[in-house]
């Protein structure tokens, strides 16, 4: 059953007499039976008058009387922005199921606007009440480039907290540009994404289009184009895309020597890893969590950067980004035997039905097996620089986690490109 109502007053502005009147008397014996706890109606004034929309907001307070408290009027200017604040209340009441009511006119022109800015977390009904192809207005819902009317008007939002901050490594040469975003600075809204949520997914009430926007905000801080943005496909695994050869459905992590392509890899508890060789100017990004880890992912990418490019495990350089750490992660006892198998100093409390499990050490330890110089990859037991490579579950206000924050967790990344050398003449 649906849980919250929307009221489509797209017609508002239509001269004919008794047209809005009798329109909004259907709209309120359909919802008068009090199945509905919270009614939104939208007022579409984008074609009317200022004199319209004061006579349309006094009609629609008359006529749902009845129903004045949990009637709330959605009066904001643009249809973008009515969706959004739409949004922002199903979200705050931590619903999903809701009821548009429109018109026959006006039903496709609303699904592209819910398409955009809700994921399938959410499920819509649309109950066209009316036909208003004979409204003087009707030609309102062929507005067109609802998505740039979209994208115009998450640009103009402030961030929801603070400002964009990226760390960065100082073993990584001046030849690549590189970081590690935190979640400051964007404009996702739900706690758990707040607020530089950089990965939207049917399980998430991130959209596309607001993931897109953080992205854009990031690329200006970092000095990076959007459209140069490769972030991996990740499947918890250790196949790797070497970029120029056909791109699987599927894979964590991605090797290149093209310059100016921005390549990231996710991380909210599993570990973005940076790999940089300034000798033969090639660079890799991989996603390894704990399953990716058991399978060698980091493995993959150094085997990757010899066989495709010729670079020397010795000149290859690795940081290990914001992760999870061993303060914090556990896994069941099966799982973590099988870390202490790559080294027991992996492993703590090892008796306990979850031991607690260090993820990055393990990474490490692989590394340097497969000829990594062990000066040459940063992580937590750097002790000689600036700490680094931090724990994500213990730091709610600087990341993401899905540790702490469940299924609904946003996400950060690690981004790395070489930088456009200068040719002379």
């Amino acid at each position: 059953m649906c849980e919250m109502v929307l009221v489509d007053i797209g017609h508002s502005n239509c001269p004919q007499d008794g047209c809005l009147q009798k329109h909004l008397k259907d709209m309120s014996a359909m919802i008068d039976d009090g199945a509905y706890s919270h009614i939104y109606i939208m007022i579409d004034r984008d074609s009317g008058t200022e004199k319209n929309h004061v006579q349309t907001t006094s009609t629609l307070l008359e006529s749902f009387a009845g129903q004045k408290e949990k009637i709330h009027i959605l009066d904001e200017g643009c249809v973008a922005s009515s969706w959004y604040c739409f949004k922002q209340a199903v979200d705050e009441l931590d619903l999903s199921a809701v009821l548009v009511v429109t018109s026959s006119q006006r039903r496709n022109m609303l699904q592209t606007y819910q398409s955009l800015l809700f994921t399938a977390v959410y499920s819509f009904e649309y109950a066209a009440l009316f036909d208003d192809s004979q409204c003087l207005n009707s030609s309102s819902h062929l507005r067109k480039n609802i998505r740039e009317e979209v994208k115009t008007f998450l640009q103009s939002l402030p961030a929801v907290t603070g400002e964009i901050s990226i760390l960065r490594s100082s073993f990584i040469s001046d030849s690549f540009s590189h970081g590690f975003t935190t979640r400051t600075g964007g404009i996702s809204y739900v706690s758990t994404l707040r607020s530089l949520n950089l990965f939207s997914s049917s399980r998430r009430r991130d959209p596309n289009v607001v993931v897109e926007e953080n992205l854009r905000r990031l690329g200006l801080q970092a000095g990076f184009d959007p459209k140069n943005f490769h972030l991996i496909k990740t499947d918890h695994a250790s196949d790797v895309w070497v970029i120029g050869k056909p791109e699987p459905p599927s894979y964590d992590g991605m090797v290149t020597n093209r310059e100016g392509l921005v390549i990231a890899a996710p991380g909210a508890d599993c570990m973005p890893l940076l790999f940089t060789d300034p000798v033969a100017k090639v660079i890799g990004v991989a996603h390894a969590g704990w399953k990716g880890t058991l399978k060698g992912v980091a493995v993959e990418m150094v085997n990757a950067m010899v066989s495709e490019f010729g670079s020397n495990p010795s000149d290859v350089v690795v940081v290990i980004g914001p992760s999870v750490g061993p303060c914090c992660f556990t896994l069941d006892r099966d799982s973590a035997e099988k870390y202490y198998a790559i080294h027991p100093d992996c492993v703590k409390a090892r008796g306990s039905p979850r031991p607690y499990v260090d993820i990055r050490l393990a990474t490490r330890i692989l590394l340097q097996q497969a000829g990594i110089l062990p000066h040459c990859i940063q992580d937590n037991t750097v002790m000689e620089r600036p700490l680094f490579t931090l724990c994500t579950a213990c730091s709610p206000d600087a990341f993401f986690s899905h540790v702490r924050d469940g299924i609904n967790f946003g996400t950060q990344i690690g981004f790395l490109w070489i930088k456009n050398q200068c040719v002379s003449g």
